[in-house]
């Protein structure tokens, strides 16, 4: 039996465009040949990369993706792509400044990929010694087939498959929570809206302190980037919900409640299944787009109604001195919490909001691309 029968058939129906690369010490500029692109999709990770768009291209208008593997690891954070009329262009920044002696991790090139002679750098005198491989990283769907041949499975990384089970988890505790909410409105109607903290507010307040993994995780290297971007996220919810909400049981049946609850939850249903699907590496186009297009409405939404929670629980301080610290005392100190919450205030309407806004556009240019570029008028 030849090596091809065992492969997928559906391979064969999945179209590559052209890629054209080039490269400084620095970055790598790929080109991808399709006018007229639309559904544009780059997922990146520090070694690889996935790319799907609909587009006209050498095989006419159809639907096109590709994978590959780098030769070396990539700033998958700064990768940005644009889309113009006739082609999309890839801006990526290597994880070590090198000149690389080939793009792709493997020997054999790709039929579809070409090198860009007009943009093409190289580096003058400069031996290019290329380091020892993994073949398992290089030949990832080879290896992963010789396994299933071998034990009739492919083993999963124990850290992938908690990950997975995390992530799963936490969306079907926010679903449970929405679940719930959308059951009561159903029966009592408006009604129902300020009893929403005593019928989720035990399910909500589990939900949020199990987040604090997800500071726990790059900290043991199960995902990267700093603990402290999740650290801030999660405890500027919590600070909400623990201290102004809970501490002060007046503020139980505000409506406000009720909808800061749905705006918290709805986020969280779309990053959930968004992170499972990069895990699985099974790339879905629409949640890829809620992703990192939803937060667009919720975002300033959600800071409202923090804002408006913050606000209301200030009379309550006052009245109650609660976390207040007044002198005499053995610490020799005070502390006003009203006056801190106050400037807590100030920060999330004015540099916290701009910073979280900034953010998350920014990863949006990165996953959903600049747009369409405008025609030049000559």
């Amino acid at each position: 039996m030849s090596p091809m029968s065992n492969a997928n058939p559906m391979a064969a129906t999945e179209l590559s465009p052209f890629v054209y690369w080039s490269q400084t010490k620095d970055t790598l500029l790929l080109k991808v040949d399709l006018k007229d692109a639309q559904g544009v999709i780059a997922e990146f990770t520090p070694t690889t990369m996935s790319f799907g768009a609909n587009g006209h291209g050498a095989r006419g208008r159809n639907a096109y993706k590709f994978q590959m593997r780098f030769f070396q690891p990539i700033d998958d954070e700064t990768a940005t792509f644009t889309v113009t009329d006739h082609k999309i262009e890839l801006l990526i920044h290597k994880a070590e400044p090198a000149w690389w002696v080939r793009l792709v991790a493997t020997p054999q090139k790709p039929h579809w990929l070409r090198v860009d002679f007009d943009r093409w750098r190289t580096e003058d005198d400069a031996e290019l010694n290329e380091p020892a491989r993994d073949v398992r990283e290089d030949y990832v769907e080879e290896y992963n087939n010789l396994q299933k041949q071998e034990i009739g499975y492919v083993r999963e990384n124990a850290k992938k498959v908690y990950l997975i089970i995390y992530n799963l988890a936490m969306f079907v505790g926010y679903l449970h929570i929405l679940i719930i909410m959308g059951v009561l409105y159903i029966r009592d109607g408006p009604d129902s809206i300020k009893h929403t903290y005593e019928y989720v507010g035990t399910s909500f307040k589990f939900v949020q302190l199990m987040q604090y993994m997800e500071v726990m995780h790059p900290l043991f290297g199960y995902t990267k980037g700093s603990p402290l971007v999740p650290f801030f996220q999660i405890s500027g919810r919590n600070f909400v919900l623990f201290l102004m909400i809970e501490m002060e049981p007046r503020m139980h049946a505000k409506p406000v409640v009720f909808y800061v609850f749905i705006i918290w939850s709805l986020v969280e249903l779309v990053r959930y299944p968004y992170y499972v699907s990069q895990l699985l590496k099974r790339e879905n186009g629409l949640l890829t787009w809620l992703r990192y297009t939803i937060w667009i409405p919720l975002y300033p939404m959600g800071i409202v109604c923090e804002g408006v929670i913050l606000l209301r629980s200030i009379p309550y301080i006052e009245e109650t001195k609660r976390f207040c610290v007044d002198m005499p005392n053995k610490w020799n100190s005070t502390f006003d919490m009203v006056l801190f919450v106050k400037v807590y205030l100030l920060l999330l309407a004015l540099p916290g909001s701009y910073l979280v806004m900034s953010h998350m556009s920014k990863l949006r240019v990165k996953k959903l691309g600049r747009g369409r570029a405008k025609p030049k008028i000559k």
